[in-house]
């Protein structure tokens, strides 16, 4: 219904006039408009006939209103629908609590418990958290003697937690109501402590009897987190709920909003580039190269680009593997196949702290720190497998274990290696211990563990990506579109909830995965050469690094910074 220009109201697009004649109508044709809106001639609403799944999201919408306080909205579509959002006997129970009548709720739950899907436990469960609450409100109204009689007469023949009960009677000695909310961890008297041990009773009673709390809006953030997971560009940090959230669309990140376009391209190495990987803290990026250097470079959250810090020179054998200490102020430098010495720096003075060489028949091609930055493991193809403290000297050594890739678990004392048997092996240094993870039909040429230490992504010769679980040791997903040979390429875990893979290939790109997903969701291109190493930032998700033999780093970042970098470029 819409006001016409006229002040005449207009139906369906027919105006009616409402001045002389319509006046006459207005005793009978109104009151009768009022009838059809209300139900009968007296105001009552007759009930409709609805399915089962109707009735289910009436009471849904109907709890959700009373949630935001909507009571009389929710009291007329229970009636006008002929839906019950609870049991009666439920309502009342859940009346009795909220007005802290605990005599009252004790006799509800007698009511209750033919209603209750569960054993008597429940039942007793239930009566304790109502005897826990009225305990606590007798303390805080300093109605001691009543709180002691709950505590040996009511609670503790219950028989149930007594560890609970307990902790309960200590609550005594609290001086003030301060000190028993903070040591009970409880709001207090009110309303907010009784709609949360509401919350915990309804859990006992069937959603037939009394709705789940907040049911609908558990429903619609179960129902955003699907599509979070469904979608395959989602790379940014939303916090758990509905706050910010258009409840109108479905959720849907775009591909503009995700690191596959250059931002930056830097060329200050000479020489084919071989490693790249973020500090820790994702404000540094250090690439190692064919050129015997490793450059440091300060990274700008703001613009996700990079400006050069530091060269660090002598390397003469090139720069195959870096790894950065989990504080981010030292990193270690190892070179390539028949390199048998490694470099350790100290990033924040630009200065070299120790190098590490036991012997001219080492080969240190791999390393990788302990999660207390005080301890590394480095080994090579050669046989060396080693511990070392800060300052290079072996503590523990494995011997004939010929050494890929390296990598220490969280626990502090395992440590993951590659070898030449195609295989992943679990070494304890303390125990002296040794066992099997997984084994491959091809070459691990290089691998890495996500930050639950649960998944392992392998770079197989002449096979591409593999992620394998390391806890049930099995083969998750083969990734497919790389082209992978025998060169070694490095593939990394990223994104907000390491959700993406990114590896690179011998076909000039850089391919991104969903983890989810065999195909790849982008496929980076400019480069001109092989793509020996992709990091991804583990602070700044939206910004990815490549090196390639093209002598280039590429910084990649998501389409808007790309033209925002143009612009500001284009200011100067």
């Amino acid at each position: 219904m819409q006001q016409a220009a006229n002040g005449c109201t207009q139906r369906n697009g027919v105006s009616e006039d409402h001045s002389a004649s319509s006046s006459q109508q207005n005793g009978t044709e109104h009151m009768s408009e009022i009838n059809a809106i209300n139900g009968g001639p007296n105001g009552e609403i007759s009930p409709k006939i609805i399915d089962k799944t109707n009735q289910d999201i009436v009471r849904l919408i109907g709890q959700h209103l009373k949630t935001i306080g909507l009571n009389r909205t929710a009291d007329l579509l229970m009636q006008e629908s002929g839906c019950r959002l609870d049991h009666p006997a439920a309502a009342k129970f859940r009346q009795h609590v909220m007005d802290g009548d605990w005599s009252k709720a004790d006799n509800d739950l007698t009511e209750l418990k033919s209603l209750l899907e569960s054993s008597s436990q429940s039942l007793v469960e239930m009566k304790f958290l109502l005897l826990e609450q009225k305990y606590l409100e007798y303390l805080e109204d300093g109605r001691v003697l009543d709180a002691l009689h709950v505590l040996r007469n009511e609670l503790t023949p219950l028989q149930h937690n007594t560890v609970r009960v307990h902790e309960l009677s200590s609550y005594m000695m609290c001086s003030g109501r301060e000190e028993l909310q903070v040591r009970a961890s409880w709001e207090g008297k009110g309303l907010k402590s009784r709609t949360q041990l509401m919350d915990k009773l309804q859990e006992f009673l069937p959603p037939s009897i009394m709705l789940p709390p907040r049911r609908l809006h558990t429903l619609l953030c179960q129902a955003v987190e699907h599509q979070k997971h469904q979608c395959p560009y989602h790379n940014t940090k939303t916090e758990d709920g509905l706050e910010n959230i258009s409840l109108l669309v479905d959720h849907h990140c775009t591909r503009e909003q995700f690191p596959c376009e250059t931002i930056q391209i830097l060329n200050d190495h000479c020489d084919e580039v071989w490693f790249c990987r973020f500090s820790p803290d994702g404000l540094k990026l250090a690439t190692g190269s064919k050129d015997t250097t490793v450059v440091v470079w300060d990274v700008d959250p703001d613009t996700l680009t990079c400006t050069h810090r530091k060269t660090l020179e002598g390397h003469s054998y090139g720069v195959a593997y870096i790894a950065w200490s989990p504080d981010s102020t030292h990193l270690i430098a190892c070179g390539p196949e028949d390199c048998p010495e490694l470099w350790i720096w100290n990033i924040e003075s630009d200065e070299l702290r120790v190098k590490v060489s036991h012997s001219p028949e080492d080969s240190l091609t791999s390393c990788s720190w302990h999660r207390d930055g005080k301890k590394f493991v480095t080994g090579g193809i050669r046989g060396q497998f080693y511990q070392c403290d800060l300052e290079g000297n072996v503590l523990d050594s494995w011997e004939g274990v010929r050494v890929n890739c390296l990598w220490c678990r969280s626990d502090g004392k395992t440590v993951l290696a590659a070898d030449t048997h195609h295989r992943v092996r679990a070494y304890n240094f303390d125990e002296l211990s040794d066992f099997n993870i997984l084994q491959e039909d091809h070459p691990v040429m290089a691998f890495s563990v996500n930050r639950t230490d649960r998944l392992a992504l392998l770079n197989v010769a002449t096979q591409g990506v593999h992620l394998w679980d390391l806890q049930d040791r099995c083969l998750v997903r083969k990734f497919q579109g790389v082209t992978q040979g025998h060169f070694t390429i490095h593939s990394c875990f990223g994104g907000i909830n390491q959700d993406f893979i990114a590896s690179g290939s011998e076909d000039n790109k850089v391919y991104v995965w969903h983890i989810k997903r065999e195909l790849p969701i982008a496929t980076l291109t400019g480069h001109t050469r092989t793509v020996n190493c992709v990091a991804w930032n583990p602070v700044h998700h939206q910004m990815l690094a490549s090196v390639s033999d093209d002598c280039t780093i590429r910084i990649w970042g998501p389409a808007n910074k790309h033209q925002n970098s143009r612009s500001k470029s284009g200011n100067k």
